[in-house]
């Protein structure tokens, strides 16, 4: 181990306060992609006084079922001064942040390399947790506070570009949807023909797999992949996959990408001209427009809330709503002579050509930063 690795331990130091008198109301999450999240849980009749307190530039963290998962839950407070999370979560600090940064120890809990000596010590059976003593034996090299200043600059920089090109994203995306109301739901009249989305697509359920953890095989679009606003390709993993059955599921432009079960039955999403080698799982749904043209209006009908709606209402099952090919296929919608479409798709190509340009340097910039985060293991004063 290089001399200027240093163990967590000895550096962090664990946090214990409670919300007493209910002062704090902001109830956080925590997520596998380690991120605060609002959160979900229900809490009606809980006793809120015993849920802990975090506060910024104070970390959270999980240390169950780090086998299983195959990463340690861990998040440091930023965005906003102080907040509650559930007492199951180990909360602690940076003993002095003129030796360590938290920020720098962020970054070093990103590294996916972390998660795999995480797992490594986990231990509990099937679940795999892991204990607090090991936890903080790991090590991580520590660098003068100047190098980590210059290190977690260089790496907020690279993430400010990426959270602006999602911004820019969703707003282009919001325009297209915009366009498009206003030609075909707003102009649109009772004597337009009506047809059914099977008469415009063919369909195919995805691939049966699951995603590989190493950085082999094409991209694996899965249910949370597309049930986002947008495709984060950074986040999509990989699939080992044979030659015959790439090409079977191989994702093409212009295919519009469904999920058919749980609560995000419905979401939709079409891939434009470029991205990544991809193939789609098997909670997914393929929809094939019979002819190009038809792609882009399609894909904004899927990507709709009225679609998902009626796709929602309409499925099986209320625990764990299912849609099949059938159903997703089975949507109404107005069909518009072909010389309307070609010319709306003069006027709404170039914005998803915008959208794609954003998501491909966000893409290239995840890589830079993720490369920026696995140098850290040699990094020197």
């Amino acid at each position: 181990m290089k001399s200027n690795y240093k163990r967590i331990g000895d550096h962090i130091k664990l946090v214990d306060e409670r919300n007493r008198g209910l002062r704090i109301k902001q109830l956080l999450g925590l997520s596998i992609s380690k991120q605060f999240i609002p959160s979900v849980a229900n809490i009606i009749g809980t006793d809120m006084e015993n849920y802990k307190i975090i506060r910024k530039n104070q970390f959270a963290c999980s240390t169950m079922q780090v086998r299983r998962d195959k990463k340690m839950p861990v998040a440091l407070l930023q965005d906003i001064d102080e907040a509650i999370i559930s007492q199951a979560y180990p909360v602690f600090e940076v003993k002095d942040v003129n030796q360590l940064l938290p920020e720098y120890l962020m970054m070093w809990f990103a590294r996916s390399e972390f998660d795999r000596e995480a797992c490594f010590h986990a231990v509990g059976g099937v679940r795999g947790s892991l204990e607090w003593e090991d936890f903080e034996n790991m090590q991580l090299p520590i660098p003068s506070i100047t190098k980590q200043r210059e290190i977690v600059k260089e790496y907020n920089t690279i993430q400010s570009r990426i959270s602006l090109n999602q911004q820019l994203i969703q707003k282009l995306e919001e325009t297209a949807q915009a366009i498009y109301k206003e030609w075909f739901v707003d102009g649109a009249n009772d004597n337009q023909d009506k047809i059914k989305l099977n008469e415009l697509v063919k369909t195919q359920y995805g691939y049966t797999e699951t995603a590989s953890n190493e950085i082999i095989g094409p991209k694996f679009l899965r249910i949370t992949d597309i049930a986002n606003h947008q495709i984060n390709w950074a986040n999509v993993p990989y699939c080992k996959i044979s030659e015959n059955d790439f090409e079977k599921y191989r994702l093409k432009p212009g295919d519009i990408i469904v999920a058919r079960t749980g609560a995000t039955a419905g979401y939709g999403k079409r891939l434009h001209k470029h991205f990544p080698d991809s193939v789609f799982a098997s909670f997914l749904v393929r929809l094939m427009p019979n002819d190009k043209k038809w792609n882009m209006y399609l894909g904004l009908i899927v990507d709709s809330p009225v679609y998902r709606d009626f796709i929602l209402s309409n499925a099986e099952g209320s625990a764990q709503p299912q849609a099949n090919a059938t159903l997703l296929t089975s949507f109404e919608i107005n069909k518009p002579d072909e010389t309307r479409i070609l010319e709306f798709n003069k006027i709404i190509e170039p914005v998803f050509d915008l959208i794609e340009c954003h998501q491909l340097e966000s893409l290239k910039l995840t890589e830079l930063k993720d490369l920026l985060l696995s140098k850290l293991a040699t990094i020197e004063n």
